[in-house]
């Protein structure tokens, strides 16, 4: 079974995905920890994430592999473990800017459909798991949410994770800001894939919203 889970950023997607991919037993791949992987490559050999070709050749030498539980997920890159250091927020803007580059998104892609075929199957994260990555998918959600619920989210997060630097304003300009570049974008913007099945979490829990995808899934499955 392979479930694709996309939406804009600070929907849950994440969190979510890790949480259904542990009750059903499935391999969990964050390709947003790929596209910010790639990113880190960039910001510490020193390359501008606005030069194409430069950013393009460091994706392509880029081996990025992802192991371990779902709730513990590491994520490698040339078989070094970068799994905090591609949480920082400059590492995060650098992703949404890497993921515009086409030959980088097609490269990941690539490398993500060959994780997803392996094993029972999996469920994927991302931006356009639906629409591109996995068109075929059993089952497509798609996680939207107001962008002042998305930002005290991930403002609230970051607080928790002791890494706010950033005020609540600032991280709903952010979020407003990579909608923008997500849905504008040339090549896979983010749309909701025909088939999905959309859940606005504005005014859910995450234990609420992960009992209306269980419930889906279990449908499904019967």
């Amino acid at each position: 079974m392979i479930i694709a889970i996309d939406g804009p950023s600070g929907a849950g997607k994440s969190t979510l995905g890790k949480r259904l991919a542990k009750e059903l037993k499935l391999l969990y791949i964050d390709t947003g920890a790929m596209y910010r992987a790639v990113a880190f490559a960039c910001l510490e050999a020193g390359v501008n994430l606005e030069e194409k070709d430069a950013v393009t050749k460091i994706a392509k030498a880029s081996e990025i592999t992802l192991a371990g539980e779902a709730d513990s997920l590491q994520v490698f890159l040339n078989g070094r473990d970068v799994s905090q250091l591609i949480r920082t927020d400059v590492v995060s803007q650098g992703a949404s800017l890497v993921s515009t580059i086409s030959e980088v998104r097609r490269r990941l892609v690539e490398r993500q459909r060959e994780l997803g075929n392996q094993g029972a199957g999996c469920v994927m994260d991302g931006r356009d798991i639906g629409t591109v990555v996995f068109q075929n998918a059993d089952i497509k959600f798609f996680l939207t949410a107001l962008s002042e619920s998305r930002a005290g989210r991930r403002y609230k997060e970051d607080l928790e994770k002791n890494r706010a630097v950033r005020s609540y304003e600032e991280t709903l300009a952010d979020i407003i800001e990579r909608d923008t570049r997500d849905t504008t974008r040339a090549d896979s913007p983010l749309i909701k894939a025909d088939d999905a099945i959309e859940i606005d979490s504005s005014d859910l829990t995450i234990d609420g919203v992960l009992e209306v995808m269980l419930r889906i899934v279990r449908e499904k499955q019967k």
